[in-house]
């Protein structure tokens, strides 16, 4: 479920449910919106892909779910408790079950630790019994695929990317989470070196039961393991729906521009379509109405003047806009007002 508005149930009990979260980063020249009024509902064993160019907010939602960003406004429900203003103590305790994987494997491990203690860390935070803690990382090692005789006195420095995310992945397994957020966790590693990566997250899923917030900017990546799609420009949802649902038939103009801007083999032009006209607007000054209209092929008068709100086109996919596709090709005819 997602809106930039009204929530819109799909049914059964939400993991995590996220309403209107507002995160800004005050700067020199104003006040950044880096994530504006986003509403989302991630089921028990789902994966929840989150897309977009970058500086759409897609990683800002991720840390601020975790409380690793300040949040303005909003509030975050885990298992049924509202996380939003609880305290150091009670954060410190529920990442245990909310467990974050970054972007760069190598800057995310602490470069002077060796790979055994940098897995141990949190059991010990945790207060785990050091010989529970050797045999838990060892096990860990093993399931990401690393021998632990051969890597556990190894530095971050002596690790290839592929070896360092598997490190940072099993450090997060470590606690046996419930919650996985993978900030864009193959974006750093060679194209061979991704599709290990993936293939490790999904068995992992599966062994360890975990529900998955995948955010990336690579759109092959997101629907090859997501089973809802959230789709970002600016700070706020643009689409939200089920993964074939959004790629076969995308409703937003935004959506449909980002599918036309993979590259493909053969094609005369490397594109499908023509690229988004225009730079992304400043995140100071955010344009009014739709935040996608200064770049829409399909824009109208009311679209600079109107901010769309998220409505259902069709069973499982949301849209905001005011004008969405018509089987994620030409838009619907313009109506008054």
């Amino acid at each position: 479920m997602a809106g930039s508005g009204e929530a819109h149930l799909r049914g059964g009990e939400a993991l995590l449910t996220v309403r209107d979260l507002v995160v800004e980063y005050p700067g020199e020249k104003g006040t950044v919106q880096a994530v504006s009024g986003v509403s989302f509902d991630v089921l028990p064993g789902e994966t929840l892909g989150i897309v977009g160019e970058s500086g759409c907010g897609k990683s800002t939602t991720g840390r601020a779910v975790l409380r690793l960003n300040r949040l303005v406004r909003g509030t975050i429900e885990f298992k049924g408790e509202h996380i939003e203003n609880a305290n150091p103590a009670r954060v410190r305790a529920l990442r245990r079950e909310m467990q974050m994987v970054f972007q760069d494997p190598v800057a995310s491990l602490n470069p002077r630790r060796a790979v055994k203690d940098i897995v141990e860390e949190g059991l010990v935070i945790g207060g785990m019994a050091a010989a529970e803690r050797a045999a838990r990382a060892a096990t860990v090692l093993a399931q990401v695929g690393l021998d632990e005789e051969r890597f556990a006195d190894v530095l971050p420095r002596q690790l290839s990317g592929g070896q360092a995310q598997r490190v940072a992945i099993a450090r997060a397994l470590a606690l046996n989470p419930t919650l996985l957020i993978c900030d864009e966790p193959v974006s750093a590693l060679d194209v061979s070196v991704q599709a290990k990566t993936l293939n490790l997250i999904e068995e992992l899923k599966a062994a360890y039961e975990l529900t998955v917030v995948f955010i990336a900017h690579d759109l092959g990546v997101v629907r090859a393991v997501s089973d809802d799609v959230l789709v970002m420009y600016l700070g706020k949802i643009c689409e939200f729906g089920d993964s074939d649902l959004v790629y076969d038939r995308p409703a937003h103009p935004y959506t449909r521009a980002l599918l036309d801007s993979v590259p493909l083999i053969g094609s005369a032009h490397g594109f499908t379509g023509p690229a988004l006209e225009g730079d992304i607007p400043s995140p100071l000054a955010p344009p009014s109405g739709c935040r996608f209209w200064t770049r829409c092929p399909v824009r109208r008068e009311r679209c600079a003047v109107v901010e769309p709100q998220m409505r259902e086109v069709r069973e499982d996919q949301y849209v905001a806009c005011h004008f969405p596709l018509v089987d994620g090709g030409s838009p619907e005819p313009a109506v008054s007002g």
